[in-house]
């Protein structure tokens, strides 16, 4: 039978560190109220200069996973791209990551799934990769917050959550009667919560879609209801997490490591508490880079890869996450 395995990983965060104090001068803020909230100690965001899109993170990411697997950018059969920040309105990320890699005609889809969006990738190219429609497949998340986010008192409350990012995985199949690759997956979507974590303008619904008064109503930048979508994570998170878990007949013993997305420390600290986890298996990088959404388990998973917390072989790790749809969901994977 045809299984999807992990080839390569990597990962890529902006030089440019941006601590909690550093935001004191933007906006009525503190380090102590920061990480109170959030668990937040400092972000990488781009250069202040500019001229840096998602593609751009996605490709120095793509560089390192694609080293890492031994294939040439020539090997891949498809692209998946998923952020919420795409370099252009249109046409999609993915297609100018295509031709950054110096491919002339390898297709490349676009998903934007915000903090679910690797959950939804893997499963995407576990789909092209059972039906045979694919061998070889770079997923990749890469988001660029900073350019997109308000630089000021009313805004604080999203800025300082958001950082920039990417991390890159490369997808084989592979025929083996093994109990490897994605083991359960349980993907959702309700979008009643859809105004809870947004941002309205410009949209095709608003005509014409921007205007000098949508900007000065802040309303190009993201919103966010704070209460709703922490309520909804960590009732949500455990939830799937236990589909999973009974879909694939195992238990949190068989679980060598436990990723969420990092979308805010102390709701991964609930989501631990009630899935009664050690320390050391569930893994948190939030305290340095901030919530990079469609990034944030990749890169997590390259780290933890790369610190050797898991075994090289038959390693089995939990992914789970909540985001902006909203969209939640929850997969287990297992390395050959």
């Amino acid at each position: 039978m045809k299984k999807m395995v992990i080839k390569g990983t990597g990962r890529y965060l902006p030089e440019r560190i941006v601590t909690n104090d550093d935001l004191t001068k933007f906006m009525d803020t503190s380090d102590e109220w920061i990480q109170q909230r959030t668990g937040i100690e400092e972000r990488r965001w781009v250069s202040e200069e500019g001229n840096i899109g998602a593609s751009d993170l996605g490709l120095e990411a793509s560089k390192i996973a694609l080293s890492r697997a031994g294939w040439v950018p020539e090997d891949l059969d498809l692209i998946i791209f998923g952020t919420l920040s795409p370099d252009l309105f249109f046409p999609g990320s993915g297609c100018l990551l295509q031709s950054k890699l110096g491919l002339k005609s390898t297709p490349a889809i676009d998903i934007r799934q915000q903090c679910t969006g690797f959950l939804y990738g893997m499963e995407i190219a576990d789909a092209y990769i059972k039906s045979g429609h694919a061998s070889r497949i770079l997923l990749v998340g890469a988001e660029v917050h900073s350019t997109g986010l308000e630089m000021a008192t009313r805004g604080r409350d999203v800025t300082v959550i958001f950082g920039d990012g990417a991390g890159a995985v490369c997808l084989e199949g592979v025929e083996t009667d093994e109990n490897v690759g994605l083991l359960a997956a349980s993907l959702h979507a309700q979008g009643d919560y859809a105004e809870a974590l947004m941002v309205e303008a410009p949209a095709s619904r608003l005509n014409p879609r921007i205007t000098h008064e949508m900007i000065d109503d802040g309303r190009v930048w993201p919103k966010m209801d704070g209460r709703n979508v922490f309520k909804l994570a960590v009732k949500r998170l455990p939830e799937v997490s236990q589909v999973v878990l009974d879909k694939a007949g195992l238990t949190l013993d068989d679980i060598d490591m436990v990723i969420p997305h990092q979308a805010n420390l102390r709701i991964n600290q609930f989501f631990q508490k009630s899935m009664n986890l050690p320390d050391e298996k569930i893994y948190n990088n939030i305290q340095k880079y901030g919530n990079t959404t469609a990034g944030s388990i990749p890169i997590a998973l390259d780290e933890v890869i790369e610190k050797k917390l898991i075994p090289k072989e038959k390693g089995t790790i939990l992914f789970a996450g909540l985001g902006a749809g909203v969209t939640w969901g929850a997969m287990i994977f297992r390395f050959m």
